[in-house]
């Protein structure tokens, strides 16, 4: 207790504003989301209206169109680029207020002039089908260069990369079998911008009929007030235990980051208030930031929502959603659980204390907040129950959070806070529908080519009978593909190109994309471009790089869990026989990641040595492990670990 109070009376004062500008700085960095033109008078509020008349469009659109796909996809996306050119500039770091260069006009009227000629013509181009004209084709080629343009300044270099790659390999394989490059051009180009199975497919549709709806919610859910609440409400359950706060960050960011899809937004918002209070405590800084990081992450796997990807993951394995959300418990409460107990063996070894109780929110004050939860609950409710549409389910939760926002007196909703939602919901939305564009073109190519079965057929010669093998080289995939990537759009790749691996190779589809979902969110707290773990790192002013190495063993279950659920689908849900048997796996996991997490650490009562350390992990992951036969050799080797370290410590007590 002492030792808190002169943490915090030491601690240097830091101005508000000062903070705000930090954060506001730290985002613009590491977020390209936040990288944004600045408005000001009037022209911002024109900016903000059409913002927020695109959330409204996209709310009655999906219950009124019932126009053919490629008329509401392309011009949907038409709408993108004129609010994503007004959005981003060309340079991150462009500060000029109210100015968009002449280049930038172009370039917006004429990519959204090629997406709307499409809309408005769809049926003629639809009849043409391979036997669309030159006019046609420039059309589309200058549409694909328009959205990779806005793609580069929104969401960033590597999904570019390997769209191009993609692009200039579907080209090569057309000149293969025809060298006429006209010709080879026209078929790409009809591919992937004039059907369902290019820039305009599954991931937009996705995206434009559930994942926008999503965005808007939580956006609204944001302004209601219960980020605040989530915070108070970790520090209620674990703030006066060892090393509080650190403890606080975790339950808090796996509340608040489900919501969302961004891992960096999600360190940045919640770390602001997070990471001071663990340095304050006595964490090391690089600790402090790892933790924020990891659990931030770790948002973007818990469920229900998932960051927006379980509705993706939904679509991909043709499963209902709710079905996705239940087999994504247990792999999240492990990945949770595993940092949680990290963060308390670093407490127990530093000798940290927690927040003074009377410091903390009464539990009676956090009850009157509890009305701040009805729309979650009532998503849940609806979803779960399947009487209802998806998009019926999200506008009724609007509409709660609206309700909820105007009860709220401490942050009551005003008109204003209506607006600055829609144009956040929008806002939001962008950047998800350019990146499930540029995944669209990815599938595209990979069909135009056959692309899947090559790579496919390369991993599998080289894994051989060793499928441990093909594992390992799909978790690098994904990690690679997946840097700097935001959640949606990183899927959408993984589905496409790593899923399909893992089937051929013989493991449940469900298992696949789990795995392959996984290996493409840790991407953001695996160096070297960790860019979730070097936000965190900009405000805790720590080592970027001793950060993401921290990061990653806090997340440790992240690279572990997948490997199980991959030769072991119990732990999702895959062909169990009953709730016994989802207990029985849960306690020994829980078990087995508490070993893994003390191992990793190095302290339990006291110091433990390396040979010890190797064989806690080894027992540790006999028990992630579900078996009866696993299960048992790795209780006996914990056992006699525990016993021997706890016996060890007494006696040293007693010498001392």
């Amino acid at each position: 207790m002492k030792l808190f109070k002169k943490r915090v009376n030491e601690a240097p004062v830091v101005d508000s504003g000062d903070m705000a500008a930090d954060i506001e700085a730290v985002m613009r960095k590491y977020d390209r989301e936040s990288a944004t033109r600045i408005w000001e008078g009037w022209q911002k509020t024109v900016v903000q209206v059409l913002m927020a008349v695109f959330s409204l469009y996209c709310i009655g659109m999906t219950f009124l169109s019932v126009e053919l796909p490629e008329t509401k996809l392309a011009r949907f996306l038409a709408i993108i680029i004129v609010l994503g050119f007004l959005t981003y500039p060309a340079k991150k770091g462009s500060m000029r207020v109210n100015y968009v260069p002449w280049y930038d006009v172009v370039l917006m009227v004429l990519g959204a002039g090629c997406f709307l000629y499409f809309a408005f013509d769809a049926m003629t181009i639809i009849n043409l089908a391979t036997r669309i004209e030159v006019h046609h084709v420039i059309i589309g080629t200058v549409g694909i260069l328009v959205l990779a343009e806005l793609c580069r300044r929104c969401v960033g270099l590597p999904i570019l990369i390997v769209v191009g790659a993609l692009v200039a390999y579907a080209f090569y394989f057309q000149l293969d079998w025809n060298p006429d490059v006209y010709m080879a051009l026209k078929n790409i180009i009809y591919k992937l911008f004039y059907t369902t199975s290019g820039v305009i497919g599954t991931p937009v549709n996705v995206c434009y009929t559930y994942i926008v709806l999503f965005i808007i919610f939580g956006a609204f859910l944001e302004r209601t007030g219960i980020a605040g609440m989530f915070i108070e409400f970790a520090n209620r359950v674990a703030g006066w235990s060892s090393g509080g706060p650190a403890k606080v960050a975790v339950i808090a960011s796996a509340l608040e980051g489900m919501c969302s899809g961004s891992s960096v937004a999600n360190t940045v918002g919640s770390g602001s208030i997070t990471i001071p209070m663990m340095k304050k405590t006595g964490y090391k800084p690089e600790f402090a930031a790892a933790v924020e990081a990891a659990a931030s992450t770790g948002g973007q796997i818990m469920p229900p929502i998932m960051g927006a990807a379980a509705f993706l993951m939904a679509e991909y394995m043709n499963l209902p959603y709710m079905e996705v959300a239940k087999k994504a418990i247990l792999p999240a409460i492990l990945y949770f659980a595993g940092i949680f107990i990290a963060v308390h063996l670093e407490a127990k070894k530093l000798g940290l204390q927690g927040i003074p109780k009377d410091q903390m929110p009464k539990w009676s004050h956090l009850l009157k907040k509890c009305y701040l939860l009805l729309p979650l609950v009532l998503l849940i409710v609806l979803v779960s129950s399947g009487a209802r549409t998806m998009q019926f389910s999200a506008a009724v939760c609007i509409l709660a959070a609206v309700v909820v926002g105007f009860l709220n007196g401490e942050e009551r909703l005003t008109f204003r806070k209506i607006l600055e939602a829609l144009e956040a919901g929008a806002r939001g939305t962008i950047t998800v529908a350019v990146a499930c564009g540029m995944a669209g073109l990815i599938a595209g190519c990979i069909t135009v080519t056959g692309l899947a079965s090559t790579l496919i057929n390369a991993i599998v010669s080289v894994a051989g009978n060793a499928t441990i093998v093909g594992l390992v080289l799909t978790m690098l995939c994904c990690i690679v593909l997946g840097m700097g990537v935001p959640t949606t759009a990183n899927y959408c790749i993984m589905a496409s190109t790593c899923a399909p691996i893992l089937i051929e190779l013989g493991f449940p589809s469900v298992a696949a994309h789990f795995f392959v979902f996984y290996f493409g969110i840790v991407a953001d707290i695996t160096p070297p471009v960790a860019l979730a773990a070097y936000a965190g790192s900009a405000i805790a002013k720590s080592d970027p790089m001793k950060t993401g190495v921290t990061a990653t063993k806090l997340a440790i279950a992240a690279f572990v869990v997948p490997y199980i659920f991959a030769y072991s689908p119990a732990m999702i849900l895959e062909g169990v026989t009953g709730f016994g048997q989802v207990i029985t796996i849960g306690i020994t996991a829980l078990l087995g990641i508490f070993c893994i997490a003390a191992a990793l650490n190095g302290h339990l009562w006291r110091r433990i040595p390396v040979l010890l350390r190797l064989a806690l992990l080894a027992g540790g992951l006999c028990m992630m492990i579900p078996g009866v036969v696993t299960d048992a050799i790795g209780l006996a080797v914990v056992v006699a670990v525990l016993a021997f370290q706890y016996l060890t410590s007494r006696k040293k007590a007693c010498a001392a």
